[in-house]
């Protein structure tokens, strides 16, 4: 991946796209092909063909999906799966008409069965049922990855999956109701303390294991994998490293200086008791993360402040 080569990245405006091209552009690639959801509507088929034959990416970082957390999972579920399965049909399918070089499809951990032996490796896929709650999703990122290797096996297309685990960090969805686990937390000890709340509830037992990489690090490990990763099989991008949601919120409350009581509402669904990624086949690949969850915690929070002020400035 040159320089000089044009580089699409689907979905530069949510977390994961914003990393990755953060990232390309602190490595000197200028030439990235960027449109918004309004410039362009991944869903319609037509649009996404029109662009494609018109601008003739190189490279595609495939990193546009709708997501959310369990709630939001659980409650627009025919979105989910609609919304995932035709972004990457008429993308993957317009990189193979259009002879992209190279294409990264960007999954999700949730594609691998429930109760998963852990550390979940790459060949746990399609072995077991999925999480109930967000088995829409999980379904629409399978069918992407079967997607690339289908369009390499009968085109020889050299098209790629990477699966990572629970991400966070700059320009993360802060959504009451439809954000995942981590900036829910942010969010909510932030409240609380901002309005003097004497505490805190958090869903679920507070029991299950979540594994959690800091998106800047994703997008290091994304660039890493274009430049030197070819295999049909695709390759999980984690730390490694898991712990409880019990002890993930009281991290979060320590960083946003909380002093109110923590309450698990156990009347609320745990999801998958535990989700670690095995990323020993990553690990040989020659790429770890840098980034230690509670300077990313710190800086996500950072984030999160700048974007309170930035709202209240606009009113």
């Amino acid at each position: 991946m040159k320089l000089t080569d044009k580089i699409y990245i689907a979905g530069h405006r949510g977390m994961v796209g914003g990393a990755i091209k953060r990232k390309l552009i602190s490595l000197g690639y200028q030439n990235l092909l960027l449109r918004t959801s309004a410039e362009l509507d991944l869903r319609n088929q037509q649009a996404v063909n029109e662009f494609f034959a018109a601008e003739k990416p190189d490279y595609v970082f495939l990193a546009a999906a709708k997501v959310g957390g369990i709630h939001a999972n659980n409650t627009y579920r025919a979105d989910f799966l609609y919304d995932n399965l035709v972004i990457a049909a008429n993308i993957i399918h317009a990189a193979y008409v259009n002879q992209v070089t190279k294409l990264m499809f960007l999954g999700s951990s949730c594609i691998y069965p429930r109760m998963a032996p852990q550390p979940i490796t790459e060949s746990s896929l399609l072995t077991g049922p999925l999480e109930a709650t967000n088995e829409p999703y999980a379904i629409a990122k399978i069918a992407g990855i079967k997607l690339c290797e289908a369009y390499r096996q009968q085109y020889g297309c050299n098209f790629i999956s990477v699966m990572p685990t629970n991400l966070y960090g700059i320009g993360d969805n802060y959504h009451p109701e439809n954000s995942h686990v981590l900036p829910a937390l942010i969010r909510r000890f932030h409240e609380a303390r901002t309005n003097r709340q004497p505490s805190v509830t958090v869903w679920g037992t507070g029991t299950p294991k979540r594994e959690f990489l800091f998106a800047d690090d994703l997008a290091d490990a994304c660039v890493y994998l274009m430049h030197h990763y070819d295999g049909e099989e695709l390759v999980n991008i984690g730390t490694g490293e898991d712990l409880s949601i019990r002890e993930l919120a009281e991290t979060v409350k320590e960083v946003v200086n909380y002093e109110g009581d923590i309450i698990f509402d156990s009347s609320k669904p745990d999801g998958t008791p535990r989700k670690l990624m095995d990323v020993s086949k990553l690990h040989a690949l020659g790429w770890q993360h840098s980034m230690d969850l509670r300077t990313g915690i710190h800086m996500a929070y950072s984030d999160f402040v700048k974007k309170q002020f930035s709202m209240i400035n606009a009113i």
